[in-house]
């Protein structure tokens, strides 16, 4: 056994080291490891982040904003990721698109986001006594239908495990307020909401040109930039009917377009969302690919006819509904996986004429009378009975 500084050697190796030595190594490891980082590591300042008021934390380091539809919110996967461009193509028979604009406002006003709202209209600030109002509690225990839950009732033992399943993404139970509110379309919201600071109006009917929009635009995002990983606020950019016949930069797409550019690259290096509306139908065929290619979640909405008596007999809840959804791209980020929606395209409903409600569509089942059905001419042995299945 040779002795040598504070090791004992054998002739096989070391045998134990003292315990300053331990000390000293697991310090130099520590010290080692302490500026190492690692794409598994969490982000303690993202985990934070998801502290604001109005901001979710999803999969893969996303953070969304409500659309103000909770329906709306579960087809696009969680909500509105920061710093999307959502676009949504107007119909040229009925103003549905206000129906999501005013939403999208509302929800943000609600949790007390900054808002910049840009309109064709000569006087943008009058259209927000027209916003929904949050329904209470006692309003939506008064139009809950027990009627609804007959076929999704499942044993009591289960309930509860059922329930926590469903608060995966659905942001803290603590939280004070809620991610996406249900809003009454009878009732204006009140005033105090879209009086102070926090709101911005901006007429674009007399403008010439959108350099006037884009730097209110520029000095509005400038409030939002991501600097570090803490999210302190989000704003929200509503613009109506972009390319608007009564505007004069109707006819100047190219101008337009670069605007549009611009503002989502904007969108991109900021903690902020914005809802653009335009008529297609006034657009050329080129241009409108161009829009539609530049958006991060596309979408449009169609009217309902009345007299419509064969989609009728076609469509579940038919006289209910008041237009269609379609939904044409949804924002994927940080992921290359792609999102798979279980439709594209959704009926718009007013419950209770109050509440919007979007809802996958169902096929009517046929009538007997009118024809052969699959539950009557089921044969596997080609005979012409009906109504049993012979092997």
């Amino acid at each position: 056994m040779l002795p040598t500084g504070n090791c004992t050697f054998r002739a096989t190796g070391i045998v134990k080291p003292s315990e300053r030595e331990r000390v000293s190594l697991v310090d130099a490891l520590m010290s080692a490891t302490k500026g190492r980082t690692s794409s598994f590591t969490r982000n303690v300042l993202s985990a934070s982040s998801s502290q604001t008021p109005g901001i979710k934390c999803g999969p893969n380091g996303t953070f969304f904003v409500s659309s103000g539809i909770s329906d709306l919110d579960k087809i696009l996967g969680g909500g509105i990721p920061l710093g999307s461009l959502v676009m949504v193509m107007e119909d040229a028979e009925a103003p549905h698109h206000m129906l999501l604009l005013r939403n999208f406002m509302s929800q943000g006003l609600v949790q007390d986001q900054p808002l910049l709202y840009a309109s064709p209209s000569k006087d943008p600030r009058g259209f927000l006594g027209t916003l929904p109002c949050p329904s209470s509690k006692d309003d939506k225990l008064r139009n809950h239908d027990p009627e609804q839950e007959k076929g999704l009732r499942i044993a009591w033992q289960y309930k509860k495990y059922f329930g926590e399943n469903q608060q995966s993404f659905d942001g803290h139970r603590g939280s004070k307020q809620e991610f996406c509110n249900d809003f009454d379309l009878r009732k204006p919201l009140e005033r105090h909401f879209f009086s102070g600071q926090r709101v911005d109006c901006v007429s674009v009917k007399d403008s010439p040109n959108l350099v006037a929009l884009q730097d209110r635009c520029t000095t509005f995002l400038a409030q939002f930039r991501r600097n570090d990983g803490s999210i302190s606020s989000v704003g929200r950019i509503a613009i109506q009917s972009l390319c608007a016949p009564q505007c004069t930069h109707s006819n100047m797409e190219w101008d337009v377009l670069s605007f549009i550019s611009y503002l989502k690259s904007m969108l991109w290096s900021a903690n902020a969302v914005a809802v653009v509306t335009f008529p297609p139908s006034l657009l050329s065929e080129s241009f409108c690919k161009r829009w539609q290619h530049m958006a991060d979640i596309l979408l449009s909405v169609r009217a309902i006819l009345d007299d419509d008596k064969e989609l009728a007999k076609l469509l579940t809840g038919y006289q209910d509904m008041v237009g269609f959804l379609n939904v044409h791209k949804v924002a994927r980020t940080n992921t290359q996986v792609p999102l798979i929606l279980e439709a594209t395209t959704f009926s718009i409903k007013l419950q209770k004429r109050r509440f919007l409600v979007l809802e996958c569509l169902n096929q009517a089942p046929i009538d007997g009378s009118s024809g052969a059905s699959y539950g009557t001419s089921g044969s596997c042995s080609g005979s012409s009975k009906t109504g049993t299945l012979e092997f």
